[in-house]
């Protein structure tokens, strides 16, 4: 028998993906794959490319802080077909403001770890004397 070299084991998708074995496993359990996986000789999950880069497009909705919940429900329009772009835009849309709102959070706290390292670069250039004064401080 022959196998398709197309065809990818559980552990060749982990390592593409950098997704654990049990988190692909996981993924398939919480219906996260747009296509059934399938499976080959043995009973064992066959992946293909397509299944590798909805993967992908899912780690990078889940690292942006995208819940299951609605990974799944994007999971769902995907799989439903084309009828469903509105639905799907408005999904996006929710998703990108909070994305934005947290990048805008992040940036204000980046700003003030900037000044505090500005802050303690200053005290370490200056040496000890001034450390001592900065003990004092209600912005240390």
């Amino acid at each position: 028998m022959v196998e398709d070299p197309t065809s990818l084991s559980i552990g060749q998708v982990a390592e593409r993906t950098g997704l654990s074995i049990h988190a692909l496993r996981f993924y398939e359990q919480e219906g996260l794959f747009v296509n059934s996986v399938r499976r080959g000789a043995g009973g064992r999950r066959v992946y293909d490319q397509d299944d590798v880069d909805w993967l992908t497009v899912c780690i990078i909705l889940r690292a942006s802080g995208m819940p299951l919940t609605v990974l799944r429900r994007y999971t769902d329009l995907v799989r439903e077909g084309g009828d469903n772009a509105e639905e799907r835009l408005a999904l996006m849309r929710e998703h990108q403001e909070r994305v934005t709102s947290q990048i805008s959070r992040l940036t204000e706290s980046l700003d003030l770890i900037k000044f505090k390292v500005g802050v303690y670069e200053d005290l370490v250039d200056q040496g000890d004397a001034a450390a001592e004064q900065c003990h004092g401080s209600s912005l240390t």
